[in-house]
């Protein structure tokens, strides 16, 4: 059975690149679970003489002994797995010794986290293993790779890592982008996509499991709305793997979800004190799991601080089906499904101001943005006053002054929404020129609106989708 394989292009290319270099590489690919590092790299090797090793959980000789049959596979020596191997740098150094060719060979250690656990030492070893004999030759390109994001930064990729300014290069890899995922299911409309998005975000091995023939919420209810679905307990297990007390990170998650977000309000919600909330928040973070976000006019070291769950698969886990979890132990999926499909829109706005902003900064504007995002303050007078998007072009003291609508708007809605944006952007009283602009989910009457308004610029999802359309490719392993 094929498996889609879709974008990776960057990553792809970035690998390319540092293969055709005429020199030894070692290569830190890191990034959540699921994301499909592993997927990428087996693409990347598909022409190329490789050894791929999953580490595991168990004990550093048990590993050294399967990486050695890997090694003898790859060698065609039989024999070489059958040497009493002493440690790692002699296993390696054996290795070397054996090959006689001089074609390249890229070695994939997969979820290495997994033998820094069970030896606490083994950095140490790979950076004299590196210095010794790998990096003086052209012919072999190493690659560590894992999911534990925070394992990898800290104990690989940190200042304090033994192996810090030996690698010859790493990618983080990440979601895929919306425009990538209609290739999960092609019969989907682009509304409909974004729909997925929200509950599934840009995360390949969910994007997988999408039966095409099936609708939006008939795929959400099989996904997660009865016991033993395949991505019901799936926030939980990836707690438990990732983080040391998973019970404190998902009473935070609940709290942000609830609308708890400053650290007051989510130490309030879970009886914990604010120190313990900022550490575990940045725990979050560096999963990429939770973000904030600040006025955007504020200095960057601001503390007017607003958190919410930036990975939409969590997101969603945390608004509809953790609160539920009794309904669909006791069976009554269908009710939580009616549930969701009452409130989706509401919380697809949310989604969708995220969408917005990545159109923003990709498509033409009269004026060049230097940063855009969320403002609010109050005025002199207490009223507090929010703009759902501003940008800025420093250097012209230009603004962008948006307003984003998961609705059908028409004539007299954006009369009545240009009236607030001007009123707003006269309140701030920052700027001698301000663009207007409104994006919503469907805009009717455009050309009325356009008569009547001719500077305002409106945007809507067909204008999304047109820009995204050019940026899709898909491959079959």
């Amino acid at each position: 059975m094929n498996q889609l394989f879709v974008d990776r292009v960057d990553e792809l290319a970035f690998l390319e690149e540092k293969y055709r270099e005429n020199r030894a590489q070692l290569i830190v690919i890191y990034g959540r679970r699921r994301i499909g590092k592993t997927e990428l790299l087996l693409k990347f090797v598909r022409d190329k003489k490789y050894i791929y090793f999953l580490c595991e959980k168990t004990s550093s000789r048990l590993n050294m002994f399967k990486l050695a049959r890997k090694m003898a596979e790859y060698l065609s020596r039989e024999s070489f797995a059958r040497i009493l191997f002493t440690d790692w740098e002699d296993l390696f150094r054996e290795f070397l010794e054996w090959k006689t060719s001089s074609e390249k060979v890229v070695i994939i250690l997969d979820e290495f986290p997994y033998l820094i656990e069970v030896d606490k030492g083994i950095v140490s070893v790979f950076q004299k293993i590196w210095d010794t004999y790998l990096s003086k030759r052209s012919d072999i390109m190493l690659v560590l790779c894992g999911s534990s994001v925070g394992m990898m930064e800290t104990e690989v990729l940190s200042y304090k890592s033994p192996l810090y300014g030996r690698r010859t290069g790493q990618w983080k890899v990440t979601e895929l982008k919306l425009p990538y995922i209609r290739e999960f299911v092609p019969s989907y409309s682009f509304t409909e996509v974004i729909y997925i998005y929200g509950a599934l975000g840009g995360v390949p091995a969910y994007l997988c499991k999408l039966s095409p023939e099936l609708s939006v919420f008939e795929n959400i209810q099989k996904l997660f709305l009865r016991k033993g679905a395949e991505l019901y307990e799936e926030a939980e297990n990836l707690l438990r793997q990732e983080l040391r007390e998973p019970r404190n990170y998902k009473l935070i998650l609940e709290a942000i979800a609830e609308g708890k977000r400053r650290v007051s309000e989510i130490a309030n919600a879970t009886s914990l004190d604010k120190a313990a909330v900022s550490r575990y928040i940045d725990t979050l973070e560096l999963l990429e799991i939770v973000s904030y976000e600040a006025p955007v006019l504020e200095k960057p070291k601001t503390k007017k601080r607003l958190y919410y769950i930036r990975d939409n698969y969590f997101n969603f886990w945390f608004r509809y089906i953790y609160p539920n979890k009794d309904l669909i132990e006791e069976n009554r999926g269908k009710t939580v499904l009616e549930e969701i499909i009452a409130d989706y829109n509401n919380y697809m706005s949310t989604v969708f101001e995220k969408i917005a902003k990545d159109f923003l900064t990709k498509t033409a504007l009269p004026l060049k943005i230097h940063r855009i995002g969320r403002h609010w303050w109050k005025t002199r007078r207490g009223e507090s006053i929010e703009i759902d998007l501003l940008g800025f072009n420093k250097e012209k003291s230009e603004y962008l002054v948006a307003e984003v609508k998961w609705s059908k708007l028409n004539l007299l809605d954006v009369n009545r929404i240009y009236r607030n944006l001007t009123r707003k952007f006269n309140e701030l009283n920052i700027g001698k020129k301000a663009y207007y602009c409104i994006i919503a989910k469907e805009i009717v009457e455009k050309k009325d609106i356009k008569r009547k308004y001719p500077e305002l610029l409106l945007f809507d999802l067909k204008d999304i989708e047109k820009r995204y359309s050019s940026k899709t490719s898909s491959q079959l392993l």
